[in-house]
């Protein structure tokens, strides 16, 4: 039998809790690594992986299944977390990550990582290369969906207007972007470096179907995802409003962690607020 609406709520509020500790263990482990966007998008992908993906972990090459492009690439401990999570592989690797000759590298690499479509590292390539899926999957019939996940610093990047000029030319609607709405980006806050806002009017203007969300509410995530589902003749794009960092408390809204690691004693202290 199916889950009720809040046993799901439920089940992927505690996945998202798990994969923030996994989060943190690994960049722990390795002294390296990016934590704060890691955790503001959490819940994100607990919400894709254990509810709104057709995905296969026993066959990731699985034609027909939903492609998702983690277009931040810098947040590989967070797509780690949940690729480990639902299955892809065993939990027992996490402990190697960033480590030489790791499946687990820095940055996602889809020729290391089973369940990673797109090898990251400079930003600003995810959504055109998920408009590239897109327009496969029209070309080959198949019914599969594209998300990409985008950072909002990111968005300052002019290729990710390019992809977004574009996509709505091509009426592809089986594309969807979301936009980590954390607010910070490497070193500072991002409405310092090059404001956005207003980031929903931009997309709208663009041609896109807006959606705005809370980042961290599994139901307001749940509801975001259903309703692009139902658009038809463009492509969507869900703001997720959420907190750099989140889960534990000297790491939120903070720019110093959008890649410091934590010592011994902030790594425990991080563990107690999660509940572990």
């Amino acid at each position: 039998m199916s889950p009720t609406r809040a046993e799901l709520v439920a089940e992927l509020q505690e996945r998202a809790r798990q994969m923030r500790r996994d989060i943190i263990d690994m960049v722990y482990a390795a002294q390296s690594g990016h934590p704060g966007g890691s955790l503001s998008s959490a819940d994100i992908l607990a919400v894709l992986y254990g509810s709104v993906l057709r995905h296969d972990p026993q066959n990731p090459a699985w034609p027909e299944r939903d492609r998702f492009i983690m277009s931040k690439g810098h947040a590989s401990p967070l797509m780690y977390a949940a690729l480990g999570e639902a299955g892809y592989f065993s939990r027992e690797v996490f402990p190697t990550f960033r480590r030489f000759g790791s499946i687990l590298q820095g940055h996602n690499d889809a020729t290391q990582t089973p369940g990673v479509e797109m090898s990251a590292g400079s930003l600003g390539m995810g959504l055109a290369f998920g408009m590239g899926h897109a327009l496969a999957g029209r070309l080959d019939s198949k019914a599969y969906r594209t998300y990409v996940l985008l950072g909002d610093g990111e968005c300052q990047e002019g290729q990710v207007w390019e992809a977004a000029m574009s996509a709505p030319f091509h009426r592809l609607d089986t594309l969807t972007a979301i936009v980590d709405r954390n607010h910070i980006q490497n070193d500072d806050f991002v409405e310092v470096t090059t404001a956005l806002d207003p980031l929903a009017d931009k997309w709208w203007s663009f041609g896109w179907h807006v959606e705005q969300c809370d980042g961290h509410d599994a139901r307001s995530l749940l509801d975001a995802f259903d309703r692009v589902r139902g658009i038809r003749g463009q492509p969507q794009v869900i703001i997720a409003h959420t907190i750099k960092g989140k889960g534990v408390s000297y790491m939120e809204n903070n720019p110093v962690f959008h890649g410091r690691p934590p010592d011994k004693d902030q790594y425990a202290l991080a563990l107690k607020e999660l509940g572990f």
